[in-house]
């Protein structure tokens, strides 16, 4: 039994891309759940989403520029990131259009402007890579890039953490304490992109999200309390990448999509039977208070 629990658990580990691929996704798991529960907060998860393809045009140019130099990949995705969301900002400011609305129409722009800059000069196994990730290939210097900016996010969410809470909650109380909360939504929306450029060599632009995001959702159906559904998140996305890997490694699969899947899983299973909002406890709700009303 030991042994076998050795060979399922332990053994896959003793390869060093397994190890830093396991490194890899815990400094995911560290820091873009945290991004994610308060982007849930805010109502902004598809804004979180369209993001996660604005960083293509920028991560294209680089790759045109200086080939697959992943610094430079990452840089030019944050770059492209910033601009998108100031664009985002302006169209909303000058037209009067909603800002998710205006990513919306943006995202679409740069995704398809990204695909076509790496299909024109590179080939199907560039753009795929760039598009789905490969956390098994994390080399050395590319798990040292992404624990540098992970340790940044969180530097940078533990020094304005409450800050952040309260332009969530109630952006007019910033204004009377004589803050502009305009300031701080864009220093947050500077974390997302930041983090979502971490998790794109990994999980690639397509998935960036998926770490960020799914675990937030299903934290909600589990607390109430922030703390706890960061906790929940943070726990949750850990979980996700330690069995996606390990069933990617034994049953052959992608391991991205495992990861994904494994976090998307948990929040179908919370939309089902999570005691804050679950189908169950709508359930269970409903009959009480069928039995109580006369």
């Amino acid at each position: 039994m030991l042994d076998l629990l050795h060979g399922w658990l332990i053994a896959p580990f003793d390869y060093a891309f397994m190890r830093r691929a396991l490194a890899a996704c815990v400094v995911l798991a560290l820091t873009t759940p945290v991004v994610g529960v308060l982007l849930t907060l805010r109502g902004m998860s598809l804004m979180g989403e369209a993001l996660s393809h604005a960083i293509l045009p920028g991560v294209a140019l680089a790759f045109v520029l200086a080939g697959f130099s992943l610094p430079l990949m990452m840089l030019g995705g944050v770059a492209a990131g910033l601009v998108t969301v100031l664009l985002a900002g302006g169209v909303s400011l000058v037209a009067g259009l909603r800002e998710d609305a205006a990513m919306a129409s943006l995202f679409l722009t740069a995704m398809a402007a990204g695909v076509m800059g790496i299909s024109l000069s590179g080939n199907a196994l560039d753009l795929g890579h760039v598009l789905f990730g490969s956390i098994l290939g994390v080399d050395r210097q590319t798990l040292l890039l992404v624990a540098a900016a992970g340790s940044l996010v969180l530097a940078v969410l533990a020094l304005t953490f409450r800050m952040l809470v309260v332009e969530c909650l109630d952006p007019g109380f910033l204004t009377l304490q004589g803050r502009h909360a305009g300031w701080t939504q864009a220093l947050f929306m500077g974390l997302v992109v930041i983090s979502l450029v971490i998790g794109f060599q990994a999980l690639g632009t397509l998935m960036a999200t998926g770490l960020m995001l799914l675990p937030a959702a299903m934290a909600r159906f589990w607390s109430q309390r922030l703390e706890g559904m960061i906790v929940i998140a943070t726990a949750w996305a850990l979980v996700s990448g330690l069995v996606g890997l390990l069933a990617s490694y034994h049953l052959a699969l992608p391991a991205g999509p495992s990861i994904v899947l494994l976090a998307g899983a948990g929040y179908v299973v919370s939309v089902l039977v999570g005691p804050k909002g679950g189908w169950l406890a709508h359930q269970r709700q409903s009959r009480l208070r069928r039995a109580v009303t006369p």
